[in-house]
């Protein structure tokens, strides 16, 4: 016989342990690996360029103020690139700095390989800061986007004794919707809709 006590608390039950997923999907984690050449260490975005390492942030002035961003960007607009060198030789080098349309498809699994497959990197080329040498150890750059969409960032760095240059390949998402922040109001949206489904159930004809 439908018993539409137990199955609404049953029902209730099962949305309360999706909500409750969802937003442990919020809680901020530590993964090791955050794709390419970046990683994240104790909530930081380090990259990682050969043997150099750097603290790399993003800032979007204008929509999100002096929030930090590491490679999802939500809004497109200026976006501000910060390099904190980690390795004292690196403020010795010239260190370069590409924005590229993700033609690869790979996001955050991209490698290195893959951008020295594309055959003419200029022509999806957004973006270039020619090599520079900074002293104080960190370098900023600062990039309009006019489109959202997935982009790859490149950064080149020469090694401070020998003709030899390092590089690393991370990829940015730029202006779109993080659906996993909505998925708790999406939960929230079920309950009146399993509470008429129940109601619909208990109404019908034995």
């Amino acid at each position: 016989m439908f018993n539409m006590k137990t199955t609404w608390l049953h029902a209730l039950r099962c949305c309360s342990l999706a909500l409750c997923l969802g937003l442990s999907a919020l809680i901020p984690s530590i993964p090791v690996w955050a794709g390419g050449g970046l990683v994240l260490r104790d909530d930081v975005c380090i990259i990682r360029i050969g043997f150099y390492e750097a603290h790399f942030t993003a800032y979007q002035p204008q929509s999100s103020g002096d929030k930090r961003f590491c490679q999802d960007l939500p809004n497109i607009g200026e976006t501000l690139f910060v390099l904190d060198y980690l390795h004292g030789s690196m403020k010795e080098v010239p260190v370069d700095f590409r924005i590229i349309k993700d033609v690869t498809k790979l996001g955050k699994y991209v490698q290195m390989s893959d951008i020295r497959a594309i055959d003419d990197i200029e022509s999806l080329t957004v973006f270039y800061r020619r090599p520079s040498v900074h002293p104080d150890a960190s370098m900023t750059v600062d990039y309009t986007f006019t489109a959202p969409g997935n982009y790859l960032g490149i950064v080149t760095a020469g090694h401070p004794t020998k003709n030899k240059t390092y590089s690393a390949v991370f990829a940015l998402s730029v202006g779109k919707t993080d659906y996993v922040s909505l998925l708790p109001f999406g939960l929230f949206l079920l309950v009146p809709v399993i509470y008429y489904f129940v109601r619909q159930r208990r109404r019908s004809p034995s």
